[in-house]
């Protein structure tokens, strides 16, 4: 039996995060959730219900929305704002 004292992440913090540096990288790139869909090349809705935390997502679509962000794929899972601003400088 494995000790539960040292914290273990839940299923679904890594969709929340990705959810949430979707958001922060779009915005950034002023873009809307239409534009950035159609540089994507996936469905609008798709990307609101990613950034809701709503999709379970495949590899291949975080690199799609990577590739519209212009991005590593990394960037999208960077744990921390700072991670987030070194991976996005680094360019």
């Amino acid at each position: 039996m494995r000790n539960r004292s040292v914290s273990e992440p839940q299923v679904g913090q890594t969709r929340a995060l990705l959810a949430s540096n979707l958001v922060v990288l779009r915005r950034q790139a002023g873009l809307s959730q239409e534009a950035l869909a159609l540089v994507a090349g996936v469905h609008r809705t798709f990307v609101a219900h990613v950034e809701r935390g709503a999709r379970n997502l495949s590899i291949d679509s975080v690199e799609k929305l990577a590739i519209g962000l212009r991005v590593p794929p990394v960037v999208l899972l960077a744990p921390d704002m700072e991670t987030l601003k070194s991976l996005t400088s680094a360019e």
